[in-house]
């Protein structure tokens, strides 16, 4: 049934990973100066106003993590497949989160001072 508890755990997870695409992830202030540059999932805006794409593998993670989730919801007559899905959204989700913790460690060690902002998804069924 698509009632059951799991599908409102993988609906957050899916808005979450939606968010988190959409939404900066990082933010750098080079150490005696005054402009900061952000991080999102696609690209970093730096302080003279360029893109750098950089990030891009954070969004290819994520891009790939959503139609899972989708699917995931909408295989809720097959408890095992579900259950493989969520276990695969979720080793997505620490992929992105180590890939994540990596640039973050590169580039805070570039400019000196940096604020962390990350938005996790964490996929959860605790009926299977």
């Amino acid at each position: 049934m698509i009632q059951r508890i799991q599908t409102v755990y993988l609906f957050v997870a899916l808005v979450l990973t939606a968010l988190c695409l959409c939404l900066p992830v990082a933010g750098f202030e080079p150490e005696g100066m005054g402009s900061d540059s952000v991080m999102y999932n696609l690209w970093m805006t730096l302080p003279d106003g360029m893109r750098c794409w950089s990030p891009w593998p954070l969004f290819a993670i994520l891009i790939l993590s959503c139609p899972i989730c989708v699917f995931a919801i909408f295989s809720y007559k097959n408890r095992k497949t579900q259950a493989k899905l969520c276990m695969l959204c979720l080793l997505l989700n620490i992929a992105w989160v180590a890939v994540y913790a990596v640039m973050f460690y590169l580039k805070a060690g570039e400019d000196g001072v940096a604020e962390l902002l990350p938005v996790v998804a964490g996929d959860h069924d605790e009926d299977l």
